[in-house]
């Protein structure tokens, strides 16, 4: 059995090493979780990463249909030799190309005729990236099961969900500016 350094793939979901810290749940079929993916590198840049760390959390929500297999695909990445730059790959490819990994109005269209190994297929093709033998290993579930454990413990429902150093901020969102969330960090000016 091929083991998974979960302590890799953690490393491979946080962007910066600062002491201030901003964990992002997001899902990967998620529009919402694209509009913030969309201006992470941005706060990152902004703040310092020497002052900020964005940790990302996988939320798999049960409404979005291939939720369960996009979040693996993520993590599959996350093992990867060069996992953060194959994070940043696979999450790119789902958040451009949505509609091909999400049933329209969550229940209709083409995309219900997709198999898992089709979806993963898909993502593998749009990313460039190999996923299949490290999405099939065993051992990946235990990574998949502490991202669902670890947002439940935090009573995350939705994503994109927010907290800064451990609390929760269910005020703030996607749709605000980088310049908002700089302020609600503490990381302005």
């Amino acid at each position: 059995m091929t083991t998974i350094d979960l302590s890799r793939i953690q490393d491979a979901l946080r962007l910066g090493h600062g002491p201030r810290t901003l964990d992002v749940f997001l899902e990967p079929t998620c529009p919402f979780s694209a509009r913030a993916w969309g201006k992470l590198d941005e706060l990152l840049a902004r703040a310092g990463a020497e002052r900020l760390t964005i940790r990302l959390r996988l939320q798999s929500q049960p409404w979005h249909l291939f939720s369960s297999v996009t979040t693996r695909a993520v993590l599959a990445a996350a093992s990867l030799p060069d996992g953060a730059a194959a994070v940043r790959a696979v999450l790119g490819a789902i958040f451009t190309h949505r509609a091909e990994f999400e049933p329209a109005d969550h229940c209709s269209g083409e995309v219900l005729d997709r198999t898992p190994r089709q979806v993963l297929a898909r993502i593998e093709a749009l990313s460039g990236l190999a996923l299949a033998a490290a999405w099939e290993t065993p051992a990946l579930t235990a990574a998949v099961k502490w991202q669902a454990r670890h947002a439940r413990q935090n009573g995350i429902h939705v994503s994109p969900t927010f907290l800064i150093d451990g609390l929760a901020v269910p005020e703030m969102g996607s749709g605000e500016t980088v310049d908002a969330w700089l302020e609600r960090l503490g990381l302005a000016g």
